[in-house]
């Protein structure tokens, strides 16, 4: 399957961080920011989470759910959440499919060593289960406000 802005986002069933599993066509009705990131309790997305946290009630208030997905285990995203107080829901992709499908689980290279991995995105879902914008390859410093604005803009 591939994504693609105007057409139906892919749908998916995964396991959040509090146990619940979380289906996104359940999110019909709603705005959905559906972020991918590397790795919990790594400084970037440490920030990048914080910032989503930190705007969660402007989220809420333009009738939008932000999600949360990294290939880190359910108990690794418990541990996240607790200790930076976020809000929202973190989803466990271990097996990267749902990455796959979005067409964020990338080769990468750190201290020239190569590695499959998420290259970090952010995909804006309207109400009818619609993809409408996407980010890839996301800078963290004013991204989330960036997501923000595009949701109040448009949606």
């Amino acid at each position: 399957m591939t994504i693609e802005v105007g057409k139906q986002a892919p749908d998916f069933t995964l396991e959040a961080h509090n146990g619940e599993t979380v289906t996104l066509s359940n999110f019909k009705g709603k705005n959905v920011v559906l972020y991918f990131y590397p790795k919990d309790m790594t400084p970037g997305c440490t920030t990048e989470a914080c910032d989503f946290r930190d705007q969660h009630e402007q989220f809420n208030d333009v009738n939008a759910v932000i999600l949360g997905v990294s290939p880190d285990p359910v108990d690794r995203h418990q541990k996240f959440v607790e200790k930076h107080g976020l809000p929202f829901l973190l989803l466990a992709d271990t097996d990267h499919q749902v990455a796959e499908a979005y067409g964020v689980w990338k080769l990468k290279k750190n201290f020239g060593k190569e590695y499959m991995g998420i290259e970090r995105s952010t995909f804006i879902i309207n109400k009818d289960g619609k993809l409408v914008k996407e980010w890839r390859k996301v800078q963290v410093k004013g991204h989330v406000e960036a997501a923000l604005t595009y949701i109040k803009e448009n949606l």
